[in-house]
């Protein structure tokens, strides 16, 4: 690891101010939260910034939970674990619940924060091991060593033929099929809010810029609507072993059902095998109107993998990822929710 300066910010105009000084001196800052994955990167020098603005006193103003009629409002700085075991969470939002319990460790649960969780890299080992020279996420236009190299954990969706890494995450699975909003403050302190859905880029051919935000925009909270699919809701994790590893493959699915057990509305995620948080519009169009039955939830998976592209080791992954969305999806259809 290569020497830092680290700040404290007392507030969230304090951390953006003090990320914009250290970009105006060319000292390439960045916000610690949980620092769960980002001293993790700077251990391998992947990441090097030359100055830290952490965040941890902005637990008072970014650390609640609040929910209403409108949804739930989760603070940036709430940890993995307090989300994961909130009451009205795991009752009225369980898919939420589901995808924090079944991500990485209890250990780093304690330590992570949601904003920072969101913003994760990808596992893929070309990028994370320097002594690979052609990672175009890490030095843009060296090329893309996992294409014709190891790539079984990698992604088969929203590829580009300049990078198939995957999106590692869990909890932005769900958020992006529950259609989640975020509110930042931008480099002038003043608020916006834009879609989950639009926070992370495909590779395209700029697989580097990962996300639509300025270095010094600052994710406050994250916001989740209420609506009558959300009680009715699953995430299936499938991975190598039962416990703290990353997807293969991951569904996200909620579910307003009618009294004949037709479909009123659907909303699916999938991660694991994508490039970043999906939303499987094609699969949910699918299913509208129709009973969920085993036959309707293959034609679904179908048609949520249509466009896969595989590269050697991943050939398994659209089998594997219609299977988990059946899974998924059956398995969301025979819950019992209470009204």
């Amino acid at each position: 690891m290569r020497p830092f300066e680290l700040q404290t910010a007392g507030n969230p105009s304090d951390a953006i101010r003090k990320s914009q000084d250290a970009s105006r001196a060319q000292s390439g800052a960045r916000y610690l939260a949980g620092g769960t994955n980002l001293l993790d990167l700077m251990k391998l020098e992947v990441l090097t910034p030359r100055m830290l603005v952490s965040l941890k006193q902005l637990r008072s103003d970014l650390g609640a939970i609040e929910s209403d009629e409108d949804g739930l409002r989760l603070g940036a700085m709430v940890r993995m674990a307090e989300a994961a075991d909130h009451p009205i969470i795991r009752r009225d939002y369980p898919v939420i619940a589901d995808a924090l319990r079944l991500a990485a460790s209890a250990q780093l649960r304690n330590m992570a924060s949601l904003g920072g969780n969101v913003l994760q890299r990808t596992r893929c080992q070309y990028y994370r091991d320097t002594s690979w020279r052609a990672c175009n996420k890490r030095e843009p236009g060296s090329g893309c060593q996992a294409i014709t190299g190891v790539n079984r954990r990698l992604a088969v969706l929203g590829v580009s033929e300049h990078c198939i890494a995957n999106y590692p995450g869990d909890f932005a699975i769900a958020l992006v099929m529950l259609g989640a909003e975020l509110d930042i403050l931008d480099s002038a302190a003043a608020p916006r809010t834009i879609a989950f859905e639009d926070l992370h880029r495909s590779p395209g051919d700029t697989p580097h810029l990962e996300i639509n935000l300025q270095p010094a925009d600052l994710i406050t909270s994250i916001r989740i609507p209420a609506g009558p699919w959300t009680r009715r809701s699953r995430y299936v994790k499938v991975r190598d072993r039962a416990s703290y590893d990353f997807a293969l493959a991951s569904a996200a699915v909620a579910l307003d059902l009618a009294a004949d057990g037709r479909v009123r509305s659907a909303r699916i995620g999938l991660g694991g095998l994508v490039a970043r948080p999906w939303r499987a519009v094609e699969a949910e169009t699918v299913l509208n109107g129709r009973v969920l039955d085993e036959s309707a939830a293959q034609q679904a998976a179908e048609a949520a993998f249509a466009g896969a592209v595989v590269h050697s080791d991943t050939g398994f992954k659209p089998e594997l990822g219609r299977r988990t969305l059946v899974r998924a999806l059956l398995e969301t259809a025979q819950l019992e929710v209470s009204a």
